[in-house]
């Protein structure tokens, strides 16, 4: 048997309480918790969904798109939070180009836990960076994804580059006002 070993992870395992009955999914008691955003590596939250951090990635960048609501099917989803999946991946996969400059992207859900799902309960949407230089024997020959960045560093970039989209809209707006105020000139 082959060994990986992680100490760091020793305060995080030895931390763990788990959740109280009836407290939702971890995604629900993320969901309620929005001053704990950057210890969770919640980078956005909309109307009906937020964008978090997968804990344990594919990759660096590999977000999680979540619903507020607690379903576990995409047809449970009303209307709203369909087209704002829709407009979110849209968005994320900006912010990752902006922040990583992937070659590429998976995009995805796995509904019910037959098809992969690790929280079955709470539907989530996975948008996963990938590079064409990121190929290498460590997932085929031992199992093991390596993950070339610090989580708290990814973090910071995905940030800086959702702060840089909300300048831009800004300044597009401000531009788009004074436009509308300027004297028409006979």
């Amino acid at each position: 048997m082959n060994r990986l070993w992680s100490p760091w992870r020793a305060a995080h395992v030895e931390s763990y309480e788990p959740p109280p009955p009836g407290a939702g999914s971890v995604f629900s008691r993320i969901a309620a918790t929005p001053e704990r955003d950057a210890e969770h590596y919640v980078v956005w939250r909309g109307a009906t969904v937020f964008v978090v951090m997968n804990l344990y990635p594919y990759n660096n960048g590999h977000l999680l798109i979540v619903p507020y609501r607690e379903v576990p099917t995409y047809a449970d989803l009303d209307d709203a939070t369909h087209v704002e999946i829709a407009r979110t991946i849209h968005r994320v996969m900006g912010w990752v180009r902006a922040a990583l400059a992937p070659d590429g992207f998976n995009v995805g859900l796995n509904e019910g836990r037959a098809a992969g799902a690790g929280i079955p309960e709470h539907l989530h949407v996975h948008v996963v960076p990938r590079w064409a230089s990121d190929t290498n024997f460590m997932p085929t020959l031992a199992g093991t994804k390596v993950v070339p960045e610090a989580m708290r560093a990814t973090y910071a970039k995905l940030m800086d580059a959702i702060a840089a989209e909300a300048a831009t809209a800004a300044e597009a707006a401000t531009a788009a006002e004074a436009a509308t105020q300027a004297p028409t000139r006979a």
